[in-house]
Parts: C-alpha cells; structure tokens; sequence
C-alpha cells in the first residue's frame, strides 16, 4: 500500500516568515503552527507536513556554529521519521548554512531543502510561496519508494541548486541564487524536470553519520591591489587561528612578493591550513597554471578547485572540528567529499 511521504517543514526565521499584522500594517512573525491555513494550496501536494520552528527564530544574519547543531539536531532527531526536510531560512546566510548542514549530513539518502524569500508570505506580490509549494513537492518525490532527490539542495526561483555550490548574487531580485559551476538539479515549468544525471547517488548501504564539530577559528582574506603586509602579519600571527582561506584573484593568483609568500609558508608550518577560493564567482582554482600561483603551490596551499567561498568556510569548519593532521586534511580537502567541488 503506497502511503504519502511524511515531510517536516522546519523555520529558522527570515523574510519568509512574515506576514502583515491588519491592525497595524507592520511585518509580524508567522504562526507555523496555522502554515496550512494560510497556504491551502499545500493540501493539494500529496504528501503529509508536519512543522516545527527554532523556540528563538533568527534573522540569518545572526546564524552561527551553534544554529547550525541547533537546525541539525532537528533533522537528526527526527531523520528516521520523516521522508524529507524542508528547511524556511534568511537567504542572507542560506549558502553557508546549507553548506554546512550537506557536510554534518554523511551518507545522507534523503532530501534536506532549503528555501526563503525576497518577500514576505502576506505580501501580495511575494516569491514565498511559489518557493515553499515546490520545495515541498521537491522533498516529497518519489520512485519506488525512494526519495528522488537525497542530497542537500537550495531551492530559489524556478530552480534547484545543490546547496554546497549556491552563491546569492542579489539583494533585490527574486532570481536570488546562482551556481555557476554546477548545473541545476530541478527545474520547475509547466512541469517539474528532474536532470537526474547531475543528482548525487545514494549507497544506502551505508548508514547516515552525523558530524556536530565545527571549529570557527578561522578567517577569510580577501586578496585586492595594495594589501598592507604590516596589518595581515598581525593577522596571520594570532595563535587562536586554526584555518586560513585566501579569496584570490582568477585561477588562483596572488601577489608574488616574498613577504607575502614567506607569511603563507610560515603558517602552513605552523599547521595551520591555507585554502586557496578564486573571488570569481564562476570559475576554478588551479594553482601553477600562471607563475603567480606556483609559489602558493610549493609552500602547501590547498586548492579549492571550484569550490564556492560559502561552502569552503563550511568545510574547512568541519574538517578542523575532526582535528586531522594537516597532511591528510589537505588531502581530504581537496576531494570532493557532497559534491561541493570538482570530482578530480
């Protein structure tokens, strides 16, 4: 007997969860509990929707480490009762969070998706509920008893993105996200098309693990014309720093003085890890394709191949929290471990 998917709509805060107080006409808190209410059109899916809400909901620009376990101890918690996961978050911090709940997730074999809006549910010209109807229906796809898509995804505008290669490009615009290096999962028209060649595959196999260790002593360096040596040495020479991701320019190039070089090559040796993420937001890494780069390469820098600023943030969190030897996390990390970089 085919029995309908059990989903769990989960609302960490944001712009999506506003609807407009009549009396006043300020933006007020929706009530998750009344969701179906306000949105009949969710009865129509053919799924079950149950809905459970942060006790604190946040503006995702307050997201931290401890949300993210917050989020993820929900999903863990109740991951063998429900079918699917559909995550009501700020598109501000969206690509981080979701990169990081796709690395606490290993072996993951069902949907986790993410959504939001530019407008709030009670405004009449709001993106809210196009982007909630779909992620839903998304999370409740099935083909023979299993989910159709088992990874972590973003879902924005007509289209779903796999999360860890989701950039926002736009403050104003309902077409908000973009993954430049990874074509999209779904696309939703007149009807939903599945492009089921680029979804990850499941081994359910082996069961899930869940990781909660994140470490975020770590900061990003954003390379520019001019970078004052005097002000990164005090930087680079803080002891609490534990990871290091340099945004670079192009393929990967960053000035060729030695200062600069001989700053890198001492922290590697001090154990630190130094990551190197192009600030293009389409494009890849690829360390010793210009002289600028073969520098970087010799003192021990990771390559983050194609990987995004958001999800190497994440990863480099996660893989420091599993306290590895610098050797084997440079090796770990420069393998695509969810899909969030190139294979080889």
């Amino acid at each position: 007997m085919n029995t309908s998917p059990d989903i769990l709509l989960i609302y960490t805060g944001g712009t999506i969860g506003m609807i407009k107080d009549f009396e006043t006409g300020a933006l007020v808190s929706f009530d998750f509990d009344e969701l179906l209410l306000n949105i009949p059109e969710l009865k129509q899916l053919d799924c079950n929707i149950d809905t459970i809400s942060f006790e604190k909901p946040i503006d995702s620009s307050d997201m931290n480490v401890d949300q993210w376990k917050e989020l993820g101890d929900i999903i863990n918690d109740n991951y063998t009762t429900y079918d699917g996961f559909v995550v009501l978050h700020g598109s501000d911090t969206m690509s981080y969070t979701a990169s990081a709940i796709s690395f606490m997730f290993e072996n993951l074999s069902k949907p986790i998706i993410f959504t939001g809006s530019q407008l709030p549910i009670g405004d009449l010209r709001t993106d809210a509920k196009e982007n909630l109807i779909t992620a839903v229906q998304i999370s409740a796809l099935q083909k023979k008893g299993k989910p159709v898509v088992a990874e972590v995804g973003l879902y924005f505008e007509y289209k779903l993105l796999r999360a860890n290669r989701t950039t926002k490009i736009n403050a104003e615009h309902f077409e908000a996200f973009e993954s430049l290096n990874y074509p999209a999962l779904v696309e939703s028209g007149v009807h939903l098309k599945i492009n089921s060649s680029f979804l990850r595959t499941v081994n359910r196999r082996k069961k899930m693990v869940y990781h909660t260790h994140f470490d975020n002593n770590i900061i990003i360096i954003k390379m520019f014309p001019g970078i004052n040596e005097n002000i990164l040495k005090s930087i680079f020479e803080l002891k609490t720093i534990k990871g290091i991701i340099l945004e670079t320019y192009g393929a990967g190039n960053t000035t060729t003085q030695k200062w600069f070089v001989t700053m890198l090559s001492n922290a590697i040796k001090r154990g630190v890890p130094v990551v190197n993420v192009t600030q293009c937001i389409g494009g890849s890494v690829e360390m010793g394709k210009y002289d600028t780069s073969i520098a970087l390469k010799k003192a021990g820098v990771i390559s983050g191949k194609d990987i995004t600023t958001e999800a190497a943030v994440a990863k480099l969190m996660y893989l420091l929290g599993e306290n590895l030897p610098l050797k084997v996390l440079k090796t770990i990390y420069e393998t695509s471990l969810r899909g969030e970089m190139l294979e080889n």
